[in-house]
């Protein structure tokens, strides 16, 4: 089994790859519909009374809808990304690949689906917590993140 880990930093420039790839994705699917969207509240804009409450409140309750939609849009591209460039034959993201990392578990082997997306929706709580869960990964005797652990899964190098 390799026990070579890779630890904080290592994973952190593969995130900062991921990023910026599943930003560039978004943007070619996500600006189309928020701009369609937007156009829609450029008019409505136009013709409000800001004074009366109840249009301003629509409009932000409008706003936040569009805030959060995206939002959840946006985790689940991400978790789905990872999830299955981590089951693949790759075992690992595009940013992984590129630093010479893969995702295994505790045995080495390569995960499967359900491991992989297990892994990838306990990110949340690594996330929920101040990132506190990813920071782990510089501290743990195998290099692992909260995550990790959770799912019972290493980063190593190739």
């Amino acid at each position: 089994m390799n026990t070579n880990y890779a630890g904080f930093w290592l994973r952190f420039v593969a995130l900062i790859i991921d990023s910026i790839i599943i930003g560039v994705v978004q943007s070619f699917v996500f600006v189309p519909i928020l701009a369609a969207l937007g156009f829609g509240f450029v008019k409505s804009a136009e013709t409000m009374d800001f004074t009366d409450p109840d249009q301003a409140a629509g409009m932000i309750a409008s706003i936040m809808a569009m805030v959060g939609g995206y939002w959840i849009l946006s985790l689940t591209l991400n978790t789905l990304y990872h999830t299955f460039m981590e089951a693949s034959k790759f075992q690992g993201s595009v940013g992984k690949i590129a630093l010479g990392l893969k995702v295994t578990d505790l045995q080495g082997s390569k995960l499967d689906f359900v491991k992989a997306l297990v892994r990838n929706l306990c990110k949340l709580i690594s996330s929920a917590i101040m990132f506190i869960g990813y920071i782990m990964a510089g501290f743990t005797e195998k290099k692992q993140a909260l995550h990790d652990m959770i799912a019972s899964t290493l980063v190593v190098k190739k």
